[in-house]
């Protein structure tokens, strides 16, 4: 069954509508292979009674958002940036700390690896300096996603990637789960890290709050006005003199926005300096 040109651009306008996801018709394709089993298990026989179920708003929505999202993720994604927050960010956010609570936002966590390696790099810091405080709020917009990153529950190519770049944090962290190679993160590291359900583009979650934002992989799915609109309301979320990590793909230097390049993947609060 394919997908008629009238109702995929209905389709692509729900995308848009629901997650800011700014589709076209090249994704015919991947569209019909994520809808199709949906309106089957629904009883539905056609795209257009699909999309009029969506468009009716209720439970339907949540299962479509979880449907055209991409939830791609892994621990420690991009080792540049991870060398950056423990040999730069980190200690420097410590020397000037004066005693307060590092606080970070991994804003498009997706299934949680890289909540948990925030997790991982500060507990390491932390059994060096024991007076160094954090805590991690995670956010996605599909709640499939999230019900698997609030198990801590990995397996296959995620939990082998992991164990071979990294094998003592692998052993230190994850613990043998219920299923022949399934690993689960230790509950001591769970409990430092939350997990909500948040929309980029409505308001921020916290005003003021955030002294760390991961924002990867993320704006590369959105159009120049939606990317501008979302990083307006992750400015909202951050204290003075914090900092934006972004994904390998993405630059922001061609938009309006109230960041400014410090380094690769790395931006500053726009006129606050180093």
């Amino acid at each position: 069954m394919e997908l008629a040109d009238d109702t995929l651009h209905s389709v692509i306008a729900l995308v848009r509508q629901h997650t800011g996801i700014a589709m076209n018709e090249h994704k015919r394709v991947l569209l019909q292979g994520r809808l199709l089993p949906r309106m089957r298990a629904l009883g539905l026989t056609s795209y257009r009674d699909y999309v009029a179920r969506v468009a009716a708003g209720g439970p339907e929505v949540e299962a479509f958002v979880n449907m055209v999202t991409t939830n791609d993720s892994a621990f420690f994604r991009t080792p540049a940036v991870w060398r950056w927050l423990e040999s730069s960010f980190l200690d420097a956010w410590r020397n000037n700390a004066d005693g307060g609570v590092l606080r970070i936002w991994s804003a498009a966590a997706a299934t949680g690896e890289e909540a948990y390696s925030l997790a991982m790099l500060c507990a390491e810091l932390r059994e060096r300096h024991p007076n160094f405080r954090y805590a991690i709020h995670a956010t996605d917009i599909a709640s499939e996603a999230l019900a698997q990153a609030r198990s801590g529950s990995y397996g296959g190519r995620s939990a082998e990637r992991f164990q071979a770049a990294h094998p003592a944090l692998f052993a230190k962290y994850m613990a043998p789960g219920a299923a022949a190679g399934e690993y689960v993160v230790t509950p001591a590291l769970r409990e430092c890290v939350t997990f909500a359900e948040h929309n980029l583009l409505g308001p921020a979650p916290m005003r003021g709050h955030f002294d760390l934002v991961m924002l990867r992989n993320v704006l590369i799915y959105f159009d120049e006005a939606t990317q501008e609109r979302a990083l307006r309301q992750v400015r909202v979320a951050m204290r003075s003199r914090g900092r934006l990590v972004l994904g390998e793909q993405e630059t922001i230097s061609r938009i309006a926005t109230p960041f400014e390049f410090e380094q690769h993947h790395v931006y500053r609060i726009a006129g606050e300096g180093a």
